[in-house]
Parts: C-alpha cells; structure tokens; sequence
C-alpha cells in the first residue's frame, strides 16, 4: 500500500485558521470535503497567506504576501515537491499585494503545477484594467471556480472569459442531522423563545441595524422573540482595542428598548455550536448590504440547517432563494423585513414548509458535494487522474439505533426523524438483523447483540403456528389483517429464512441462546419454504438455507435448495434467449438475488447446470448494469422490459447492495478478481458516482438516502434504505480487510463466506 507520503497532493493558496476570515474558514472546509471523498489517495496541503512573518510556520508552505520576493520563492519551493500535482489559489481582491494583487503574478510565473482559482469576488462592470487583469490571471490556468451563476455569467460577459474554463460550485454547507428548531432550542435553554438569528464576524456590510429596526414591530406580534447576533466583530475592525460597530449595535438596541429581546453571542464559534444555534432558529435574517456580494456563506449555512429566509436582494440570494424557502427585501427596507418576518410567525406550517424546502435544496450543495464537484475539474487539470480513488467513509450504526425501538426497526423516516406511524415490518427487521450479525462478525461489539435480539425476537413473533410469518405491526405492536392479507408476502417471509439463516451460520461467535431461538424458528418455516413459486422468494430462501446447511449439514435443507432452484432453472430456461439470459421477461429490483440463488444451488447440488446458469445470468446483469464501468440501477419508474430500452433515474439503494452481495459471493466461489473490481464499482454509486455527483448517504449519522431521482435525492433516510447502505458499506470493509491481509477476528466455519 501507498505511504501518505506518496499521495497526489493538491496544494491550496489561502489564509487558513486560526486567521478569522470567511475565505480562511472556507478553504479548511473545502478540503474537509475533498478529504472525506478522496482522502485515500488525496493529500491537501495549504500554502498560508500571511501578512506579517511567523516563527514556527504549522503549515506546508507559508507566503507573506507583503514581501513581493517571497512569491517566486514559495513558488520554487512547491515546485521541489513533485506529489503536488495541482495548486488551487482561492483569490479576493485585497489579499495579494501590488495593484489589484498583481504579486501574485510573480507567483504564477514560476509555479509548474497546473493551477486553478476561485474567484471569491467577480465585480460587474470592470474598468478595463481590471478587466485585462482577470483576463491575465486566468492565462496562467485556464480554469475557475465561481460560485453561483450570476458570477459566472459576469465572467463569460463583462471579461469576455470562455464558459469552457468556468466551473460553477455552489458555496459548500455542512450536513447537519435534522431536527425541528423545538428539539434544538431544548439544548439551549431557549425553547420559550421565538428565535431569529444572524450570524457572521460582525462589520458594517452585514448591516445588523436593519434587522434591530425591524424588531419593534416583529416583538408587537412576538413578544417571546428573541434576536441571536452570532459572531465576533472581524479583527480587521477593532482599533486600538474599540470595538466600534459592536458599540454602534449595543446603543441602538438600548435607543430602542430591545435589552430583553437581542442577544449577543460575542465569540467566534466553532462549527458544530454554530450549527446548533441555526437549527433551533425559527427564522434567518440575513441584512447583508453589499448589492454586489457575489456569494455569501452565512446565507448558505442557515439554509442548509432548515432556516426560513428572510433576506436582502444580493446576487446570491435572489439566485438561490426561491418564494418556497424565504422571502426577499429590498437592502436596508427594515419595514419589509418586519412585514416578511412577521408572515412567517404568524403561519408555522409555512416556517416548517420552508426550512424543509430549504433544507432539501441545499443538500447537494454539502462539502462533500462540492468536493465531488471540483475533484471532476481536476481530473481534468492533472497528470493520471485515474489514480484518485474514492475512500470508505466510517461506519456510523447512529442513524438505524434512533430508528429501532424495543420492538423493532420502525419502516420508514422524515428525513432523519423516524415516522412511529409508519409502524414495523418483517422485511425491515430481517435486513436489519442481517446487517447487525454483519458488524458483530467483524467488531464482536458487544452493544450489537441487544439489537440483535430486538430484531430475532421481531421475526419469531411475526411467526405463524404453519411457519410463515405476517409482514406488518403497528406502533401499538398489533397486526394489520389488510396490510398482511394485500402484500405479496412471499418476499418478506423469504427475506426472514436468509436472516435467520445468517444468524445460524454465526453460532461459533454469537450466544448459545440467540442461534438456538434463529435455528427453532427457521426449522418450523421449513415446510412453507418448499413451496416457494416467487423467483426472488426463491432466491432469498435459498440463501439463507444455504447458511444453515453450510454450517449444519441437513439433507432435507439440501433437498428444499434443490427444489426450489429447479423452478428456477424452469423460469431461466423458459425465458432465456441468446441476448436476454434471464429469469423473466423484465429486470426488475433486487436482481443480484436469482444468480446468486443459482450459485448457491451449484455449490450444495454440484450440478453444471445451476453453475453455468449462475454466470451466464450475472454476466447479462452486468451487461445491463454497469455502463462504461459505471453502476446505474435499473429505474423502479418503469422496470427494463425484454425489448425495450430502460428508462433511467429512480436508482434505489437497495438494488446497489444486492448487486454488491452477489458480486462478493461469486468473488468468494470463484476468485475472479473482476467481481471484486465490480463491488468497488457499485459501492462508489454511495459515494458520488451517480447521475447526480452526489453522495447518497448521510455522513454524520450514517443514514442511507432512499432514492436518486433524476434532478434530486430523496433525502429520507428510512429502514430499507439505511441498511441496504450499512450492509454494502460492511462488505466493502470486510474486502478491505482482506485485502490488507489483517487476520479477521474470527474464523467462519462455512465452506465459502458469503457476506459475512
């Protein structure tokens, strides 16, 4: 394996924290994100912008941007680093020396990597200098970043700059784990108080005293409001330790009586208390000034943390915020901003509505995102960018733990929050038990076997006295005859004989008791089993009587797989043709579970046929699912018919991990190492790899999203989906393991490992 000294590295041109600026906070950010995705073959190192020199420099490169000799010489001092394949500067007029920064040009002219920018400032209107300015930096790069499309539009029109060269990102956001501002406002003792809130470091561009205006009015309809100014005042603005604007802002709060109703939290928060300030706000004022602020950081938090907007009219504003996440006003309108704030106080339905609305859009707008976005730019700036691999992200249980209860998992979840009405079912706990047994096998956490048990004990109480089982219970824990009576609930009952199967298959490791109750259980559906017609049923039974056989040798077991499979082979042979190897005239969802089925078949039977089946079958789903070595799953809009040419979009996760457990069990039977390069292949579909570039996960609480739409992702993060993500995030980490030749913690007893 590489050392991180060999890593590819990107090297940034920016001030970095501690320094308090936006641009500082924004770089440590960006390369959060890039780190998160890529950080397995991506090493980001900063050059730091300085204005005065340091004695024990922390980072990689340091350049005083007062001292015009230091721009070459740092530049020269990169170029001895031959990792460093790319520089990204991020410029602002003001923090390079000369006129209008043109130091930086000593720089560029030295510098060997290819560089890119983002312009943090584009100005409508350019004099002609600073027009042939910009156009001479971009000579030495031939890409830029911008950050909304106005900017964009301004440097294809203004400067006369190719499109070609102009990458749009939107301003990065944090994922947060949504919450209603009442459930946050708990953790800060305000939870009587109606919240508005501003944050950033304080100057005379944010114009606060607008919103200290507006608040008479607001506090006539809320006299619970209460005005959050969050944010040190910017350093630069402090002389001789007075702190003026801050003084200006206190007076007018008492000029207008405001003392028990504004709050000033007079720090430079991190990220995570920050966060939580803006989740327990119930509306956002942002008051920004600055008619030609290009972009604005702020604004973009307080969306993505389900903020109602109430905003000036910048460029960046009026571009992002649509009527059904906020409300525009004209700059410094304090009455306008009374009356748009006063709306939403008066309507919960519509603050709740917009923060949602706001919420959802700025999702794809995460650090991550971002880091997709601009690692697809310099893909195409750099030498071998195939060598940037896609990393693992951590394996988070927190997400599916808040969705079980002592009953079970619940089905399905607002957004983050679980929907308790949506109550419980077989197929859900099933999943979910396999998944669990999954982690337990590679971390013998030991907090895993209550969950275990939670989920065993659901399905043996789904059990009826003939051994299926129904699929549906409520919150209440009682069943629903209509629900049970309507399903097809062959699937669901399958599903329970591959999870009781696996539970089997671990009795070396796991309790005595729980193996004892999973092996009673499975045993009594024995009978049903036989008479499986559905071929997914099939092929999830199949699995989980092989387990046991595997680890219990049972003929009669052996004789039920042999079965069923023959109805298989039936199907397959009714069906197939030279150029449509199938089961059925369609692919519909879960597809990986027929060939594996018939693999499963081959290695308890040893019949060819059931052998050549299960490859000739998974060579033809590979066809239809992999394209250009890119996994699409097949859309669950309109299944892909015999004949006919597959609809695209409505991608579920769940047909990603199937593909990901077939893939690593025929790795398993047969070694051929591009089944392994496949699972890669598909897991990278969670990371960013999609239509859409956008990961399909929640990194903070390990949620799985439920769909990738055509222009969005469905950001619930209920049962089905969760797990499907944990589970192929397990089999990834399993292969890595053995990749890495780490000896597994415990030996598996079965002949071949399946996905555990």
């Amino acid at each position: 394996m590489k050392t991180i000294s060999n890593k590819s590295k990107i090297v940034f041109l920016s001030t970095f924290p501690p320094t308090q600026c936006g641009i500082a906070t924004y770089t440590q950010d960006t390369i959060k994100g890039i780190t998160n995705v890529y950080g397995k073959s991506i090493k980001c190192e900063i050059c730091e912008l300085v204005t005065e020199p340091i004695e024990e420099p922390t980072q990689a490169f340091t350049l005083n941007t007062r001292i015009r000799d230091e721009y070459a010489k740092v530049a020269e001092e990169i170029n001895q680093d031959e990792t460093v394949k790319l520089v990204h500067i991020q410029h602002e007029f003001g923090l390079f020396s000369g006129n209008y920064g043109d130091h930086l040009l000593d720089f560029l002219n030295v510098i060997k990597a290819p560089v890119t920018f983002t312009f943090h400032s584009v100005i409508p209107n350019p004099n002609e200098e600073l027009r042939t300015f910009v156009r001479l930096l971009l000579s030495y790069s031939n890409s830029v970043f911008v950050m909304t499309n106005k900017s964009k539009e301004i440097l294809i029109n203004d400067y006369e700059i190719s499109e070609e060269i102009i990458t749009c990102v939107p301003h990065g956001t944090h994922i947060v784990i949504y919450e209603t501002p009442q459930q946050a406002k708990e953790k800060l003792n305000i939870e009587d108080r109606l919240v508005l809130s501003t944050f950033g470091l304080l100057g005379e561009g944010k114009n606060i005293e607008t919103g200290l205006e507006a608040l008479p009015k607001i506090i006539e309809k809320a006299p619970n409001a209460l005005y959050l100014i969050i944010g040190k005042t910017h350093p630069n603005l402090i002389r001789d330790g007075v702190d003026a604007y801050r003084d200006k802002l206190e007076g007018l709060v008492k000029e207008l009586n405001l003392q028990n109703n504004v709050r000033f939290v007079n720090k430079y928060l991190d990220t995570d208390e920050l966060l939580e300030y803006l989740k327990a706000t119930d509306i956002y004022m942002f008051t920004s000034k600055d008619p030609n602020q290009a972009v604005s950081g702020t604004f973009a938090y307080a969306m993505s943390c389900a903020c109602p907007i109430v905003a000036s009219k910048i460029p960046h504003t009026r571009e992002v915020l649509t009527p059904d996440s906020g409300i525009l006003c004209d700059i410094g309108n304090s009455d306008q901003f009374a009356a748009a704030a006063i709306k939403l106080i008066e309507n919960e339905n519509l603050r709740h509505e917009m923060g949602i609305n706001s919420f959802t859009k700025m999702r794809a707008s995460s650090w991550e995102n971002v880091g997709i976005t601009q690692m697809n730019t310099y893909k195409n700036l750099i030498k071998n960018p195939s060598e940037i691999k896609y990393s693992f992200p951590p394996i988070r249980l927190k997400h599916i733990k808040k969705l079980t209860t002592e009953l079970g998992i619940i089905q399905f979840s607002k957004i983050s929050i679980p929907d308790l009405d949506s109550g419980y079912t077989l197929d859900d706990n099933a999943r979910a038990l396999i998944a669990f047994c999954m982690h337990y096998k590679l971390t013998q956490d030991k907090d895993d076997l209550a969950y275990i048990l939670i989920y065993l004990d659901f399905i043996q109480r789904c059990q009826k006295p003939k051994g299926d089982f129904i699929n549906y219970v409520d919150q209440e824990n009682r069943e629903h005859i209509e629900q049970n009576a309507e399903v097809n609930l062959e699937d669901s009952n399958a599903r329970a004989i591959w999870a009781l199967g696996t539970v089997v298959s671990m009795s070396d490791i796991l309790p005595e008791a729980i193996t004892q109750k999973a092996t009673r259980c499975l045993l009594n559906s024995l009978k049903w089993a036989e008479n499986i017609q559905s071929p997914r049923s099939i092929g999830f039974a199949t699995k989980g009587l092989y387990l046991y056989h595997s680890t219990i040798p049972n003929l009669y077991v052996a004789a039920i797989i042999n079965k069923l499979n023959a109805k298989l082979l039936a199907n397959y042979e009714d069906t197939a043709t030279e150029d449509w190897q199938w089961f059925e005239n369609y692919l519909t969802y879960g597809n990986g579970i027929l060939p594996e089925s018939m693999l499963y078949a081959y290695l308890v039977t040893n019949k060819p046929v059931y052998k050549k089946v299960a490859l000739d079958s998974l060579d033809f789903l590979i066809s239809k699912t992999f394209i250009n070595g890119t996994f699409k799953a097949i859309s669950n809009q309109s299944w892909h018919h015999k004949g006919s040419e597959p609809h695209e979009y409505g991608e579920q996760p769940i047909d990603v991990t199937y593909t990901i457990q077939t893939l690593n069990a025929f790795y398993n039977a047969f070694k051929t190492p591009e089944y392994k390069k496949k699972m890669r292949a598909a897991f990278n579909w969670f990371l960013g790899k999609n239509h859409l570039n956008q990961i399909m996960y929640n990194p903070v609480s390990g949620g799985g999203y439920d769909g990738l739409e055509k222009n969005n992702i469905n950001l619930n993060q209920g049962a089905e989906s969760s797990v499907c993500y944990l589970t192929a995030r397990l089999l990834m980490e399993k292969l890595a393991l053995s990749q890495s030749h780490v000896i597994p913690l415990m030996k598996s007893r079965s002949g071949i490992a399946i996905n555990l």
